[in-house]
């Protein structure tokens, strides 16, 4: 019974067939030890090195927004800091100057008589901010879809806020979707929760079929062979920095990596071994598709670093990266490391743009033209003081 067994398990797996397979049977048996040199990719750290200042002043104009007098002291500013991803050296009224034509400061005297920074936003700013509420609006149930499908490839289709939060600029929810999303729009299909660890978590209520497609799925018919297709072996889309040398032995290992199972995010993987190939190829399916999720295809890789639970994945799943440099590039600019889905950008364009990334651009030039300007000394420093009656 012993040998049958045996014998079974190994027809599963294809042993018969698999010394001439080349890493196939190693493949699906371990964790092939193989490394690949990361390469500096000046096009890819392009596409990363100007959301830093971007999405910090994206929030603080939301916050500014969101106020009922549509301006702030700093120190309430300051309460968020933790929000924008700026240096520690960096202080929050220093970046803010940064940008005259985004924000207007104003001050007014505290009660010993020293005066405390006040910022509200410009007309161009304020009006830029309009038309994207405005898309927000248009994209509602666009934006829903993202984060059910988020929630959906999690174990138990719910996420802390706090891991949610960390990932709000990337998939393009409003920063008070908590509320102006959730509350007044989805409450149908969402959960407020509290966790074991007393955090309050998001849970999907429902689970939608018509979801639960990844998009190397929804693209096979244009991406894949058809053979690949019926087997069920995709192949994610590859493509390496110019001057990428790959080994002989990587090169083997990466064409057979290719032809292994494709596991669905969407799908129960707990009967995978984590210490294979195959186990890997599901990890990289699944961060294949959260960045599909995200509107600028990249995220910091310190934003995945609390969904290895959540999300069902092995003990140092993030090597996956390193791992795999034609489906991911790791930029190292703005002092962390950004995940940049490869296949997801034509140069440094991305090949499909969501219409909150095109105002996001108009914004970026907002601020490169704020910063071009201050440089000149078109902007002089003028501050109203309002008294305390």
């Amino acid at each position: 019974m012993m040998f049958r067994s045996l014998f079974d398990t190994a027809k599963n797996y294809g042993f018969l067939h698999s010394c001439k397979q080349g890493f196939i049977y190693q493949q699906k048996f371990s964790l092939v030890n193989i490394k690949l040199k990361w390469v500096k990719d000046r096009t890819m750290d392009s596409v990363v090195t100007c959301q830093r200042d971007l999405k910090a002043a994206g929030i603080l104009v939301s916050i500014i927004y969101s106020s009922p007098e549509c301006c702030l002291p700093i120190y309430r500013l300051s309460r968020h800091r933790g929000q924008l991803g700026l240096p520690n050296d960096l202080k929050l009224a220093t970046f803010i100057r940064r940008y005259p034509n985004v924000f207007v400061e104003s001050s007014f005297l505290d009660s010993g008589g020293s005066p405390v920074p006040c910022f509200g936003l410009s007309r161009e700013a304020l009006k830029l901010h309009c038309k994207e509420v405005d898309i927000l609006r248009e994209n509602m149930f666009e934006l829903r879809d993202r984060l059910c499908k988020l929630l959906m490839l999690t174990r138990d289709w719910m996420l802390p806020l706090q891991t949610i939060d960390q990932l709000k600029w990337d998939l393009g929810l409003p920063y008070d979707y908590q509320d102006s999303f959730i509350l007044n729009h989805h409450p149908e299909i969402f959960s407020f929760v509290r966790l074991p660890d007393g955090r309050v978590g998001l849970k999907l209520l429902f689970w939608d079929d018509k979801l639960a497609v990844s998009e190397l799925e929804k693209n096979a018919s244009l991406q894949q062979e058809e053979q690949d297709i019926k087997s069920g072996t995709f192949t994610f889309p590859i493509s390496f920095t110019r001057g990428f040398g790959l080994k002989r032995k990587s090169m083997e290992w990466l064409k057979e990596w290719q032809k292994l199972p494709y596991t669905s995010p969407y799908t129960n993987a707990s009967h995978l071994d984590t210490r294979t190939d195959v186990s890997e190829k599901r990890v990289v399916g699944v961060f294949h598709e959260l960045l599909h999720l995200t509107l600028h295809k990249q995220t910091e890789r310190k934003n995945v670093s609390n969904l290895r639970r959540p999300l069902a994945l092995p003990q140092k799943f993030t090597k996956a990266f390193e791992r795999h440099p034609g489906i991911f590039y790791i930029s190292k600019k703005n002092d962390t490391q950004t995940v940049v889905l490869r296949e997801a950008y034509n140069g440094g364009e991305l090949v499909q743009n969501h219409p909150l990334v095109k105002i996001r651009e108009e914004f970026a030039n907002l601020l490169k033209k704020g910063l071009l300007d201050r440089s000149k000394g078109v902007y002089k420093k003028s501050i109203d003081k309002f008294w305390n009656s």
